[in-house]
């Protein structure tokens, strides 16, 4: 079996890491146990691109429980967590490409290895891999029954590739999923973005105006954990009725220009290119801290940084660069611009990812029973599998709810009852 990680010696720490998670996750125990009888992956090969951490660990075990051929590689170069991948290889003969730290040509050429495992499936986060495979696989592409995409960015990419005709095998919006968004997106995101800021920089977030760029669902999960340590946030936007909810919410609302002024630490999550510019960086207060947990290191225009800067990037912490701006305030940029909950914390509890990669793995099934039937375009995930995560999530936090009466059904099916 062909890998490329760290360090295999890695691997009693990782499987310990990965049993905990497996812990929090009885909803993906459950398809993992209904996969191992059934088998609906049988014989399908699968590349996947996604973190590579205990959680995801998790869903890999239960896709090849399945039956499918798993090969898996990092949709980012610092989120690796090389001892979980070190145990995937090691104990269950997964096959990882995957170093934490890896530079710009290895993280692609483990993509393209990914892609050389000649996949029927594909699984994403960020369509790396997609959009390799279009730009450079056309051999491959023209096998692929489907792919699945946990990101908002994937997403966005995804459908503009469908909206130019571009697209050339179904891909199903997981991202999309109300199991997902509303969960992993908003609490997952929140809690971890905390967590990696603090874990990088050891501030204190009470008293501190903290600028939240982007109120979608990840925005909105972080905004609120600020606010409950005790943060003054302020909410920047460009649509308009993201911005009024925000300000219904009890936030201040204001263009990043005039929030660069009062911000002590920006956190970027837009899914988008350039939220912070130069012009920003330019009034930001001596020590204001930015930081990313959107997805690619582009949130941040760290180019035009650079050319701004007189010194720097200096590393003045692990994962803190400091950079000095001609006016002699200083500014800090955490991990690079890339994913702060992943580069310097341990990403979404697994409590949350656990309805994630449940919904990814049924996701994947789905398109499996489909089997190339399935049109060529961005495809939300079918309303009985969010139906049946949730069921089975309420059940393992051992939370009961009402069911209709018959007289209720009646009520809402009809249209002669009124007033």
């Amino acid at each position: 079996m062909k890998y490329d990680i760290k360090n295999i010696q890695l691997a009693d720490n990782g499987r310990v890491r990965i049993e905990w998670a497996e812990r929090d996750m009885p909803v993906l125990r459950q398809v993992r146990a209904r996969f191992e009888q059934e088998k609906p992956l049988a014989g399908k090969k699968l590349s996947a691109c996604l973190h590579v951490t205990a959680e995801t660990a998790n869903l890999m075990r239960t896709l090849k429980a399945g039956g499918a051929e798993v090969v898996l590689c990092a949709s980012n170069p610092l989120s690796t967590q090389d001892d979980v991948a070190a145990s995937l290889v090691r104990d269950y003969q997964i096959p990882v490409f995957a170093i934490n730290g890896e530079d710009h040509a290895t993280y692609y050429a483990h993509i393209r290895t990914a892609i050389e495992h000649h996949p029927v499936i594909t699984m994403d986060d960020g369509a790396d891999l997609v959009s390799n495979i279009h730009s450079d696989y056309p051999e491959v592409a023209a096998q692929v029954i489907g792919s699945m995409e946990e990101t908002t960015t994937g997403v966005i990419r995804l459908r503009a590739m469908a909206k130019d005709g571009a697209l050339k095998f179904p891909v199903i919006a997981v991202n999309d999923a109300t199991t997902k968004n509303l969960f992993d997106n908003r609490y997952g995101t929140g809690q971890s973005t905390v967590d990696g800021i603090i874990r990088a920089t050891d501030i204190l977030l009470a008293g501190k105006n903290v600028v939240v760029a982007g109120y979608g669902w990840c925005g909105r999960g972080f905004a609120s954990r600020c606010r409950g340590m005790g943060s003054n946030v302020i909410i920047t936007e460009v649509d308009p009725i993201r911005a009024l909810e925000a300000a219904m919410d009890g936030f201040r609302v204001m263009p990043m220009i005039e929030a660069a002024k009062e911000g002590d630490l920006f956190c970027t999550l837009t899914g988008d290119i350039h939220v912070i510019r130069p012009e920003h960086m330019q009034v930001m207060k001596d020590g204001a801290i930015i930081a990313n947990s959107g997805h690619f290191n582009v949130e941040i225009d760290l180019e035009g940084l650079q050319k701004l800067a007189v010194k720097g990037p200096t590393e003045v912490r692990r994962l803190v660069d400091e950079y000095i701006l001609p006016n002699s305030r200083r500014i800090y940029v955490l991990a690079e611009g890339r994913l702060i909950n992943l580069a310097a914390a341990e990403g979404h509890p697994a409590s949350v990812m656990d309805m994630s990669f449940a919904t990814q793995a049924l996701a994947t099934e789905w398109v499996a029973k489909n089997n190339g039937n399935l049109a060529v375009k961005v495809h939300n995930v079918p309303s009985d599998i969010e139906d049946w995560v949730s069921k089975l999530k309420l059940k393992s936090m051992k939370i009961e709810i009402d069911e209709l009466t018959e007289e209720q059904k009646e009520y809402l099916s009809s249209w002669e009852m009124g007033t």
